[in-house]
């Protein structure tokens, strides 16, 4: 085997590498917008049922193509069901309404501090180490983040509800970040990939359709090409198509950077803000988009999780 073939030893620039790399950063920079034009016409709750069904169905054909058995091992699908309520329900459901008031770019931007609760819960529970380097780095993308927020409020109109945005944002990473160091347990890591991911979409789609159904009444759905689109493309193109190129990239890169992936996420979702829901930049708003990417680079780079 050759040092490009080593795990965590390939070289960025093949084409192997970064063709997925720039997809899979393209593909899930883009999620965000297409979440906006799903609210609105059809509940969130409704909405996010529909992203899963379509992502439970698409990852259950991809483990067929792959002829891989749906049958988890012993403890399989009660991890199955944590992933599914903290990573397709909780999540989900809290980031659709987060950008009823927030921008997607935002939203995104902030989802990028995804790995600060991930070390200090990896730290809690894991008993894995942070170092002063992350904690510092971190603390310069939270200021970023910060200077970004405050110019989101400054431009919101007086009927804005920023804070509240903040705040449902805010609940989303923290399940997502559960999710993660779920995904991270011993129990989790004797599942096999791809049927976990479908045992925990097929059971996150039931609670999030039965959740929907309580709070948003019966079935609703936008029969507009665009909202179709939007569901199929957020299913199967940002769930079926990346998850597996994610997860080959972190065993070819290392963790540490296959992680830089979640720096370039944001820096799309920003410029396609910018261009479809008219994002008006400032000195705040660029300050603080600088601060952080470069506080998630020098966090990522102390952390250095791929040794």
């Amino acid at each position: 085997m050759t040092e490009a073939e080593q795990p965590g030893t390939a070289r960025f620039w093949q084409w192997s590498i970064a063709g997925p790399f720039l997809l899979v950063a393209l593909i899930w920079g883009s999620t965000w917008l297409v979440i906006k034009d799903q609210i609105g016409s059809v509940g969130p709750s409704w909405s996010v049922t529909w992203r899963f069904a379509a992502a439970t169905l698409g990852m259950a054909v991809l483990a067929l193509v792959r002829r891989e058995s749906l049958r988890l091992p012993t403890g399989g699908v009660k991890v199955a069901l944590l992933l599914g309520l903290t990573q397709f329900v909780l999540n989900f459901q809290f980031v659709y309404r987060a950008e009823h008031h927030l921008t997607s770019g935002i939203v995104a931007v902030f989802f990028a501090l995804l790995l600060v609760p991930n070390a200090l819960l990896a730290w809690l529970v894991l008993k894995q180490p942070v170092t002063r380097g992350f904690i510092g780095g971190s603390a310069v993308a939270g200021a970023g983040i910060a200077l970004l927020l405050l110019h989101e409020y400054r431009m919101a109109p007086p009927e804005g509800q920023v804070l509240t945005g903040i705040a449902l944002n805010a609940a989303a990473l923290c399940s997502a970040s559960v999710a993660n160091i779920l995904q991270a347990s011993d129990t989790a890591r004797r599942q096999p990939m791809i049927p976990l991911l479908v045992w925990a979409m097929a059971l996150g789609t039931l609670i999030d359709g039965t959740f929907a159904w309580i709070m948003e009444g019966p079935p609703q759905f936008d029969t507009r090409p665009g909202y179709l689109f939007g569901v199929l493309y957020l299913g199967l193109i940002g769930s079926v198509v990346t998850f597996p190129l994610y997860f080959r990239l972190l065993q070819r890169l290392g963790a540490g950077r296959g992680a830089y992936n979640g720096v370039l996420v944001p820096v799309v979702a920003m410029l396609l803000s910018t261009l479809f829901e008219g994002y008006r930049w400032s000195v705040l708003a660029v300050a603080g988009s600088a601060l952080a990417m470069v506080g998630l680079v020098l966090a990522l780079r102390a952390r250095n999780p791929s040794r």
